[in-house]
């Protein structure tokens, strides 16, 4: 299925305004310039077959998410959008665990070791599939260029893309994304959800709270 006019424009708008990363002497890749587009229930299309073995070990399928929403995030360890980009995923799979959403990350053309220790070091709570060839990007190349990284989809409960960034992705636009679907499916008010960076001003302001608060706090302060 063909994807609609603006989404087509945004995608070509992408493609002017990029930025080269080396993964290796032989790997080359675009940083978008984050750009989203929101595919309209009519216009979405399915999600390929895809999935993959977990640095942990697991088998997982895009289907295995069926009846949640889910955010795809295509990242590596080398590239420098996409640790800018982590807190952003970390505050927001935090904050909408609760109202359907889960995360899945894609790590393409890394080092498996390098890739492990940056989830580690980093604390990255949710999973990611570890695809150093760079399949999975290659099996969405009709809606997201392969070699785009960071890129995000926003998938649909029914297995649908109902959105994408080709770049790094923000607070405001990633949950800007999530909202209309969470209400679409019926999975709550994101507005009641609670805030991670909230929560952690108000344990800094008030001394009294710092003990009570640390079992509830995911921050390393690095």
């Amino acid at each position: 299925m063909a994807v609609s006019a603006a989404a087509l424009l945004v995608l070509t708008g992408c493609a002017g305004g990029t930025e080269i990363q080396t993964g290796g002497e032989e790997d080359r890749f675009i940083s978008g310039d984050g750009s989203a587009t929101v595919f309209e229930a009519g216009d979405r299309v399915p999600v390929p077959e895809v999935g993959g073995t977990t640095f942990e070990g697991d088998e997982l399928a895009l289907a295995d998410y069926e009846g949640r929403i889910l955010v795809l995030n295509v990242w590596a360890s080398w590239c420098g959008p996409c640790r800018a980009e982590q807190p952003v995923l970390d505050e927001v799979f935090a904050e909408y665990g609760g109202l359907g959403v889960d995360f899945l990350g894609v790590n393409i053309k890394d080092n498996e070791t390098a890739a492990l220790a940056y989830t580690e070091n980093k604390g990255v709570e949710y999973p990611s599939l570890y695809d150093q060839p760079g399949e999975i990007p290659q099996a969405f190349r009709e809606t997201v260029p392969p070699r785009a990284i960071p890129s995000t989809l926003v998938i649909s409960p029914e297995g649908e893309i109902a959105a994408r960034v080709i770049g790094p992705t923000t607070y405001g636009q990633l949950t800007g994304l999530l909202d209309p679907l969470v209400v679409e499916y019926g999975f709550g008010d994101p507005q009641e959800r609670p805030r991670v960076s909230e929560q952690d001003s108000e344990t800094a302001d008030d001394p009294d709270e710092e003990g009570a608060s640390s079992e509830g706090s995911s921050e390393d302060g690095d």
